[in-house]
């Protein structure tokens, strides 16, 4: 799976890709296929966390965010990112959400949902199914697909900020920035991808790529 993720990364147009851990067995399994692995603390609460010390040593306005657990991955949702930043210095943090296609998505509290104002930046993430469609109007509700851009600096100076209440109660890290006063752009990609956090998420992975493979 890792493997997956870092060569889809590698095909985007960053300068640079690595793999920030702190288990010895993905830094061995990384260095076994070529790629590019740097050793970070143990003490991290996040990834992000994770992803800002690795990137302390190194030349880059932009860094970009992906999970080792994205198998779905594709090149162009990291060139999204990546140009948008590069595109408007006021930005310091770029995310990518999609619409939700299924009622079972829209209230599946595993499933991040997303509101914005009439800019692209978000108000809120939930995973309660938001807004709530007292009046449907024909457009459907947007889910947050968790890959970030982020101003390098701007990035130093987050993981330094406590956790907040809400990203405390909806356990998701993305609502600190908003909690402090900062915007996160959003940007409308169609593609999706799936996260393995649970057994039925590798299934549903599994069975995916199957279906993409053409396999029986």
């Amino acid at each position: 799976m890792i493997e997956m993720v870092y060569r889809a990364a590698s095909a985007s147009r960053v300068c640079r890709t690595v793999v920030a851990t702190d288990d010895p067995r993905i830094a061995k399994e990384v260095k076994n296929f070529g790629g590019e692995v740097v050793i970070t603390s143990s003490s991290h609460r996040s990834g992000t966390e994770r992803v800002e010390e690795a990137s302390r040593g190194m030349e880059a306005e932009v860094v970009v965010n992906v999970q080792g657990d994205e198998p779905f991955l594709k090149p162009e949702m990291i060139d999204q990112l990546a140009e948008e930043l590069l595109s408007d210095s006021s930005l310091s943090t770029v995310t990518l959400i999609k619409e939700i296609e299924s009622e079972a998505e829209y209230r599946d509290p595993g499933v991040v949902k997303v509101v914005t104002d009439s800019s692209g930046f978000a108000l809120y993430f939930s995973r309660a199914p938001i807004p709530y469609r007292k009046n449907k109007v024909g457009s459907r509700p947007f889910k947050h697909i968790g890959i970030y851009g982020f101003r390098k600096g701007f990035l130093h100076g987050f993981v330094s900020l406590p956790p907040g209440r809400l990203e405390t109660e909806e356990g998701l890290e993305q609502l600190r920035i908003l909690e402090n006063g900062y915007k996160i752009k959003t940007l409308v990609t169609a593609w999706d991808t799936i996260g393995i956090d649970t057994p039925e998420d590798l299934r549903r992975a599994v069975e995916r790529l199957r279906r993409d493979r053409g396999d029986d």
